[in-house]
């Protein structure tokens, strides 16, 4: 992504985020001067059941052509299903991600910067094992759900090496590894 095209972006998120800052998944159509239409996507907060259909829900009610369809991760992480079914629709949709300044993408949210076809990074970047013990990413390796919700088998789908799924499990979930840029770069995240 050039450097005019960044720039164009990220004040055409900025207005965005100021005006919809309240909610987890906001979509908004937003109308740039230089850069066009931009399919806006803002995921903030932690992820949890029900996010997949409100970002389904917001891509529907915005059908057209856009210039650029843009998702702008500040996120601590959450369900990994849900994650993962919502980067899984991102990456259908036709969506960047970008992590801007200051921001935070860590947990389960580094499978919505995954699915990104272009992902820039900008903030920070974390990683670390999923909650098993009674959060929802237990679901993810019962009987049925091991390939779809399968952290390994969503990365090599996203084109990401699958020595990130092997990192994120070798971190204890009570901390947390920022990736340098040159891990980023490493694990195909910049």
């Amino acid at each position: 992504m050039s450097r005019k095209a960044i720039r164009a972006t990220l004040l055409c998120i900025s207005l965005f985020a100021s005006a919809a800052a309240i909610g987890k998944v906001e979509v908004q159509a937003v109308q740039h001067k230089s850069a066009g239409r931009i399919l806006a996507v803002s995921v903030s907060e932690d992820i949890a059941p029900g996010d997949y259909e409100a970002l389904l829900k917001g891509l529907t009610a915005n059908p057209g052509k856009y210039a650029k369809k843009l998702a702008l991760l500040d996120n601590i992480g959450g369900s990994v299903p849900e994650a993962i079914k919502m980067g899984r629709l991102l990456r259908e949709a036709g969506f960047d991600t970008l992590v801007p300044v200051s921001a935070v993408c860590q947990g389960s949210c580094v499978y919505l910067l995954a699915a990104g076809r272009d992902k820039t990074v900008r903030g920070y970047v974390g990683i670390h094992r999923p909650y098993f013990a009674n959060g929802d990413s237990a679901l993810a390796n019962q009987a049925g759900n091991a390939s779809r919700y399968s952290p390994a088998a969503y990365f090599k789908e996203m084109n990401i090496p699958s020595s990130l799924a092997a990192d994120m499990q070798s971190i204890d979930p009570k901390n947390l590894r920022l990736l340098t840029p040159l891990e980023l770069a490493s694990y195909r995240l910049d």
